[in-house]
């Protein structure tokens, strides 16, 4: 791997997230078997009792159905009323939430966190763009966050990715703050961009969660499509048997799993913590899932689309 590669996998440049537009064509993220469950994939088609675009099927009649669209001819070979289902496509504008605190400056093989939560967020927009909907997001530090206001059209996406890379190039620059005053902050922004009807992704490794996470999670998820994607590194999720030793700068610690218990207790920590937090966003029909740093993002979101089943 030549240098500049290995640059990549640390800190995100815009070229770098330039590159993913040729996934926009080559992924599927549809879901479900109804459009409307389809994430990532732009405008979503609803059922509508009246007039639409398309014609999707007949069924029987039942007071309060548009005279206008009794289907005569199938009324006439079956000897029962029916009135036709048409499909109308509807804006479904999208609201992209990047992690790049502290935390997800961590990467002990291939790329770290903060890179990985990039290319998601990139991969995302080159899909959603296509779809014609208006795009925005937030893209936080942690202690600071900038806020791109939905909008069409590509320049609107750009904007997008450079406030992405500036965060990113500067994440191991970021002074001590308070998560919970600043997300209750963050919240109050929000409220006023996303209002009803959007697709709202949030990528981070949720290390600081906080109470008010999950309550506004579960507020927005009333009247909008929210998705989770959670970002790891494989020595979150299993230290190694040799010794290697972790810091923050602060502080130095040695483990391995032949040597001292707590590299079980984090292990265990990770598993218990992410099926906990797991549970409590599928109360709400919220859709949640893992995107790890070492292996191929295209062939992770592959293998999760073809495999999730919608609750």
């Amino acid at each position: 791997m030549d240098s500049s590669n290995k640059s990549e996998n640390i800190f995100l440049t815009l070229e770098h997230l330039l590159k993913f537009e040729w996934l926009k064509t080559v992924l599927n993220f549809n879901v479900g078997q109804q459009k409307s469950k389809s994430v990532f994939s732009g405008r979503y088609a609803s059922r509508l009792r009246g007039r639409g675009l398309d014609f999707e099927e007949a069924r029987p009649y039942v007071i309060g159905d548009d005279i206008r669209n009794i289907d005569w001819k199938v009324t006439a070979k079956t000897g029962s009323t029916h009135t036709k289902v048409f499909t109308e496509e509807k804006e479904k504008p999208a609201f992209i939430f990047v992690d790049q605190s502290e935390t997800m400056g961590f990467g002990s093989v291939l790329k770290t966190k903060a890179v990985v939560a990039g290319e998601l967020a990139a991969i995302a927009a080159y899909k959603i763009l296509k779809g014609g909907d208006r795009i925005g997001g937030m893209v936080s530090s942690g202690a600071t966050y900038d806020i791109i206001t939905p909008k069409r059209g590509q320049r609107n996406m750009l904007q997008f990715f450079e406030k992405i890379v500036n965060a990113n190039q500067e994440i191991y620059n970021q002074k001590p703050f308070d998560y919970g005053a600043s997300l209750k902050e963050m919240i109050a922004k929000l409220e006023n961009v996303i209002t009803h009807d959007f697709l709202v992704i949030v990528i981070s490794d949720f290390h600081n969660y906080h109470p008010t996470t999950l309550q506004y999670l579960s507020f927005l998820s009333q009247h909008n499509d929210v998705v989770l994607i959670k970002i790891f590194d494989p020595m979150e999720e299993h230290i190694p048997d040799e010794k290697i030793s972790l810091t923050n700068r602060n502080k130095q610690i040695t483990v391995g799993t032949k040597n001292t218990p707590i590299a079980t207790k984090l292990k265990d920590d990770f598993k218990s913590n992410y099926e906990r937090f797991r549970e409590e966003v599928e109360k709400y029909g919220i859709t949640l899932f893992k995107i790890n740093t070492v292996d191929t993002i295209e062939e992770q979101l592959i293998n999760w689309f073809s495999q999730y089943k919608p609750r």
